[in-house]
């Protein structure tokens, strides 16, 4: 049995796991709040899991070993931006956006959370939210599509667009069919693979390479700034515009609709210890595969590394029995693949819940609902698919600055709708498009101050404009104040109030 067949036989098993989570869930979905949420009942593994996978995507497993193996851990400083983020994320705004969304209008979605808890009545704020979200998570879609091309063309030498259809293929089934649910355990399942890999590679990489002694001798040998954070000439923009990445994560739509999902709010600090224990060991395992890679390949001058972004999946196959360095590819598809249908699933939110529904203005039953979502995944992945047909840099390089559009224009919103009551509705619209905007132009621009990353002076300018728009148009809204104080009261854990009409379950 050749090499290959066994890493197609891993690939095949890794597939049917994933169809059959989502068949599992299939039958679990009688209404929208189902099959969006499902209903408000993930467990605290689940829900770290499904945050933390969904948000890595490939970066994690191929971008951040290869940038290390390239240039040292002075790339390092972006995980480090990005572990401070998720952990401010899970901590801030976990426990209050789950039962904020949950007492005002059990809302399900993040533009129907900001229009119920702003009392935004001409609707402008849940178009203009579900819109962003709709337009900037199609063209990530794609991107995870073209990702999955070019990983089967790289590693198989599969034509590119029957690798994207595959990919694109499975990821739609399972989740157009189990909805949240199954793209929630997916993720899950394949946070684990991610996990398991990432520590895998580099313990093998360890014991091949001679022991950590012998890989820290032979990097310092080889390139004596390689273990250093500072070396190379870095500048202080460079490191700021780093650490600045994990402002992002106040504004990632399909990684915070995992919070609204938890079973209870008890239940986020255990989410939050699980989701950062998973991300430290992920992250530092990706950062060791960088580092072993490189001693090893110093030690053997005899292989040659082509491209460093695939350090990782390059050790698997030195490392591993064929088989079992098909689950490492796996591992490199369940990290995109985690990252697709969680996009996708919030993609469909907004066009049917925040956009169709507002649109035509017609009562539909739960079933009704659940088939419209389904229908709006499979019409978003086509659109995606017929964007990635043509491998485009144009939509990976949107990616880039994708995640600082969505941070710029929800994370001080979010934030400002969680702890201040006086935020207003045109102090939330007006702040969220001028942090889209300023990310859009100063991500085009180059030299000097704009050289910082365009999330910082987006993030800013969404914060200021907010702030002084809300004290200019601000004016006390009775129910508005009641919902903050009940999620208040909710949250120190007084449960003698009773529950607003809208909010149903546990909290």
């Amino acid at each position: 049995m050749s090499d290959q067949a066994f890493h197609i036989a891993a690939l095949v098993v890794y597939f049917a796991g994933m169809l059959a989570i989502g068949w599992y869930f299939f039958r679990k979905n009688n209404s929208l709040d189902d099959y969006m949420l499902g209903g408000r009942g993930l467990p605290p593994a689940v829900a770290a899991l499904s945050a933390g996978a969904s948000d890595m995507s490939g970066w994690l497993l191929m971008g951040l070993p290869g940038a290390i193996y390239a240039a040292g851990l002075v790339e390092g400083w972006i995980a480090v931006g990005l572990t401070i983020g998720a952990w401010a994320n899970w901590k801030l705004v976990a426990p209050r956006l789950r039962v904020y969304t949950q007492v005002s209008a059990d809302s399900i979605t993040i533009p129907s959370f900001l229009e119920s808890r702003l009392r935004d009545t001409t609707r402008t704020i849940r178009i203009a939210a579900g819109a962003i979200i709709l337009v900037f998570f199609t063209f990530y879609v794609s991107a995870g599509m073209v990702s999955g091309g070019v990983f089967f063309a790289s590693s198989f030498g599969l034509d590119y667009r029957t690798g994207m259809l595959l990919v694109a293929g499975v990821t739609v089934l399972y989740t157009l069919g189990g909805g949240f649910l199954a793209a929630s355990y997916t993720d899950f399942v394949q946070g684990l693979m991610m996990f398991l890999a990432l520590l895998a590679v580099p313990i093998m990489g360890l014991f091949a390479a001679g022991g950590p002694g012998e890989v820290l001798s032979t990097v310092r040998e080889a390139d004596p700034q390689h273990l250093s954070m500072v070396g190379g000439g870095i500048g202080a923009m460079a490191v700021i515009s780093a650490l600045a990445w994990g402002l992002g994560y106040f504004g990632q739509p399909h990684i915070i609709v995992r919070f609204m999902a938890l079973r209870t709010v008890d239940e986020a600090r255990a989410s939050r210890r699980i989701g950062m224990g998973w991300m430290i060991l992920s992250v530092g395992g990706a950062i060791a595969t960088a580092l072993v890679g490189f001693a090893y390949f110093q030690q053997n001058p005899g292989l040659t590394l082509k491209d460093p972004e695939t350090v990782f999946l390059v050790l698997g196959q030195l490392l591993f029995h064929p088989l079992i360095a098909g689950f490492v590819l796996a591992a490199v598809l369940a990290a995109i693949m985690s990252t697709v249908s969680s996009q996708l699933l919030v993609t469909a939110s907004a066009l049917v819940e925040d956009l169709f529904t507002i649109g035509f203005k017609r009562e539909t039953t739960g079933r009704q609902q659940v088939m419209l979502s389904r229908l709006a995944v499979l019409l978003i992945s086509v659109v995606a698919a017929a964007m990635a047909w043509t491998q485009n840099d144009t939509i990976l390089g949107l990616v880039a600055f994708a995640w600082a559009g969505f941070g710029a224009a929800f994370g001080p919103t979010i934030l400002l709708a969680l702890y201040w009551r006086r935020l207003s509705t045109a102090g939330a619209l007006t702040g969220m498009i001028a942090g889209a905007v300023m990310v859009g132009i100063w991500g085009n621009v180059e030299g000097g101050i704009f050289d910082l990353y365009e999330i910082v002076p987006g993030f800013l300018l969404n914060l200021v404009l907010a702030v002084g728009v809300s004290l200019a148009t601000h004016r006390h809204h009775g129910e508005v104040t009641a919902e903050f104080d009940e999620t208040m009261r909710l949250l120190d854990g007084d449960t003698s109030v009773d529950e607003p009409a809208g909010a149903r379950g546990r909290i």
